[in-house]
């Protein structure tokens, strides 16, 4: 499919055409993650950073490398840090390896901070805790939040590069639960926003690209299905039509009266 128009985002000064980020996480091996990656093409792919020294093995067959030769960016992940302490730490590491395959822009980290082991919810204070310290410390701070408009703002005024807000729980593919908050933030925000979490269907995925969503970031939806490879195509085409709704402006919805399409002048009788 060729797209007829120059649609980018940026963050920082690194441009991505693809609105489409996927995770690595329960991906049955590295095999599947490769065709999965070649089929919808994602600009970032992200990697728990606790699972780098698990994962790297040979230059030929390790989990960067399945990335890297498919053009994709690497997005550490703090995921599976409980306090700021653990986020920051693991930060710096994650900076050393993509450091390490010299990777165009090492800066970037998506901030998880989840001490609530049931529910997976997000520390608000421990983010914002760990972000403040990351952006002054050169960090490009991708912090993953509860959809709530006000921290967002927070975050946005301590520097980080874009807000990526939940649409439900994490590996619930439950949807875009907390739509109107969503909503709020793509409205008053001025940086990326990128939906992460309970993006379960493409419809999903359609959905906050027509709210204005700048990316989506989805990981279960995609390696949870039978046939990981063919979500993974279903996932790029439905960003790319939300984002193509989005640019075209959907006409208002109409009031439950109903409103004929055809003329009402120039008809033969």
């Amino acid at each position: 499919m060729t797209q007829t128009y120059n649609d980018e985002w940026t963050v920082g000064s690194i441009a991505f055409f693809s609105r489409l980020i996927i995770g690595t996480g329960k991906f049955k091996d590295l095999n599947q993650l490769q065709k999965t990656i070649q089929a919808c093409q994602p600009s970032l792919v992200t990697i728990a950073i606790r699972r780098f020294q698990q994962e790297v093995g040979p230059a030929d067959s390790n989990l960067l490398t399945t990335i890297t030769s498919n053009n994709s960016l690497i997005l550490p992940n703090t995921a599976g840090s409980k306090t700021p302490n653990e986020a920051i730490r693991l930060a710096f590491l994650g900076r050393e390896i993509v450091k390490g395959i010299e990777q165009k822009e090492p800066n970037f980290v998506k901030l998880e901070v989840i001490p609530d082991s049931n529910y997976l919810m997000p520390d608000p204070l421990g983010t914002v805790k760990a972000a403040d310290y990351l952006v002054k410390k050169g960090f490009k701070v991708f912090p993953y939040i509860n959809a709530d408009p006000i921290l967002a703002r927070h975050l946005e005024e301590l520097g980080c590069v874009t807000i990526m807000p939940l649409g439900s729980s994490i590996g619930s593919n439950q949807g875009l639960r907390n739509l109107e908050n969503l909503r709020i933030i793509i409205e008053e925000s001025s940086l990326p926003v990128i939906p992460d979490a309970g993006i379960g269907k493409p419809s999903d995925a359609c959905k906050a690209l027509e709210l204005g969503a700048e990316a989506v970031l989805t990981n279960t939806a995609i390696s949870g299905s039978l046939k990981p490879e063919i979500m993974a195509q279903a996932m790029k085409l439905a960003v790319l039509s939300g984002r193509l709704a989005y640019l075209a402006s959907s006409p208002p919805i109409a009031p439950t009266k109903g409103s004929v399409s055809s003329p009402k002048s120039g008809v033969i009788f």
